[in-house]
C-alpha cells in the first residue's frame, strides 16, 4: 500500500516529482485509466480517492491516485478520518496513494499519526519541497544544486552562485532556464544524448544574467537615493515583459544583504566568512563587495528601503498597475534617512 506524503511550497518542485514519477510508474497505453488527479478542498473528491486507491491497476504497470489540497494531514473531519482508517490496509501493492499539501502536516491529528507509523515502517514515504527565503543565500545554492542533480545537469560552483544572483527562490524559473542552458550548451558542444551536461558561468551570463544585473542596477540607484533612474530601470524591465514581483524579489534580497551586512560589520566578530554566513550570502567573496557599496550607510537606511519594498509589494497584490505601485512606494514619501 504505497502512500506518498508530500508537502511544501516549492509547487514547481513537487509538480516535477510527480511528472517522473508517473512516467516511471504508470505504462503509457494505460495512463487515462491508470492515473487520477483529485481535488482535496472538495470533500466527496476526497472520499472518491479513498474508493479510487482500492482499484488495482488495469493492464501494465501501476495505477496512482493523486490528491492536490489534501485534507488528510491538514483539517481532517472525523468521516473522513474514519474512512482513511478503514481502507488503509486494502490498497493494492501497485496502486499509489499521492497526498499533496502547502502545509506541513499537523502532528496532533490522528490520520498524521497513522501516516508517520506508516512511514516508520516504510510502508509510506514523505518529501518535503521548501523553498529557502529571500535571505537565505545557502538555502537557494541548495535549491539550484538540488534541481540541476534531478535533471542531470552539472554546474560549476561560479555557475551556481550566479543562477542563485539571477533568480534566487524562483523554483519554476530555475528549472526553465536550466532547461534553455541545457539547449544552448548542446547547441554550443555537439553534446551527445545522455551524457550529463556540464553548464559554466559563461553560459549562465549569455542567457539570464542581464535581467539580474539590471534589477541590480535598481539597487544601486535606491543606494544612492536615485529615485528616478530607479524608476526608469523598472519601466524598461516592465516593458520587456518581467513580472513585477520577480523584480521585487531580486531588489528584497539585494537590500536584505546590504541590511544584514551593515548589522554584522557592527558587531565585534567581523570575520568575512562568519558574516556570510549569517547573513545568508553564499558567496563570502560579496561581502568585500557589499561593504564598499554600502560604505557610509546606517542600517535604517536599509530598513527604510525595506518598508518600502513591503509597501510595493501590498500595493501589486492589491491589484495596483506595476508601474503605480513602484511609483508610490519608492517616490511619494519623504528623503531617506542616510
Amino acid at each position: 500500500m504505497p502512500i506518498h506524503l508530500i508537502w511544501g511550497d516549492d509547487f514547481g518542485a513537487i509538480d516535477r516529482s510527480i511528472e517522473k514519477f508517473i512516467k516511471k510508474a504508470i505504462d503509457p497505453n494505460w495512463i487515462s485509466i491508470n492515473l487520477s488527479r483529485l481535488d482535496g478542498q472538495n470533500a466527496s473528491e476526497a472520499h472518491k480517492c479513498l474508493e479510487e486507491v482500492r482499484t488495482p491497476p488495469f493492464g501494465n504497470g501501476h495505477r496512482i491516485v493523486i490528491v492536490k489540497k489534501s485534507p488528510f494531514c491538514n483539517g481532517c473531519s472525523n468521516e473522513l478520518s474514519n474512512h482513511f482508517e478503514s481502507i488503509i490496509n486494502l490498497i493494492p501493492e501497485q496502486t499509489h496513494l499521492i497526498l499533496v499539501n502547502q502545509n506541513k502536516p499537523d502532528g496532533r491529528l490522528k490520520t498524521t499519526k497513522l501516516l508517520n507509523n506508516l512511514i516508520k515502517s516504510k510502508k509510506a514515504f514523505e518529501q518535503r519541497f521548501i523553498l529557502p527565503p529571500a535571505w537565505d543565500g545557502l538555502g537557494q545554492k541548495k535549491l539550484v544544486e538540488r534541481t540541476a542533480e534531478e535533471m542531470n545537469i552539472e554546474l560549476t560552483e561560479d555557475a551556481i552562485l550566479t543562477l542563485v544572483e539571477a533568480l534566487g527562490s524562483d523554483s519554476q524559473r530555475i528549472a526553465i532556464e536550466l532547461e534553455k542552458l541545457v539547449l544552448l550548451e548542446e547547441a554550443k558542444t555537439n553534446q551527445k544524448e545522455g551524457e550529463k551536461i556540464i553548464i559554466s558561468q559563461e553560459s549562465v551570463n549569455d542567457l539570464i544574467h542581464s535581467i539580474s544585473s539590471n534589477s541590480l542596477q535598481i539597487c544601486e540607484f535606491l543606494l544612492k537615493s536615485n529615485f528616478g533612474k530607479a524608476i526608469e530601470k523598472i519601466d524598461y524591465l516592465l516593458n520587456e515583459g518581467e513580472p513585477a514581483l520577480r523584480i521585487l524579489a531580486t531588489m528584497t534580497s539585494q537590500i536584505r544583504g546590504w541590511l544584514w551586512v551593515s548589522l554584522l560589520d557592527q558587531g565585534e566578530n567581523k570575520e568575512v566568512s562568519s558574516i556570510a554566513k549569517q547573513a545568508g550570502i553564499a558567496n563570502p567573496k560579496r561581502i568585500y563587495v557589499i561593504r564598499k557599496q554600502i560604505q557610509g550607510k546606517s542600517p535604517m537606511f536599509f530598513i527604510e528601503l525595506l518598508s518600502r519594498i513591503l509597501e510595493i509589494e501590498a500595493l501589486l497584490k492589491k491589484g495596483a498597475l506595476p508601474k503605480h505601485a513602484f511609483r508610490d512606494g519608492l517616490v511619494t514619501k519623504s528623503d531617506l534617512i542616510v
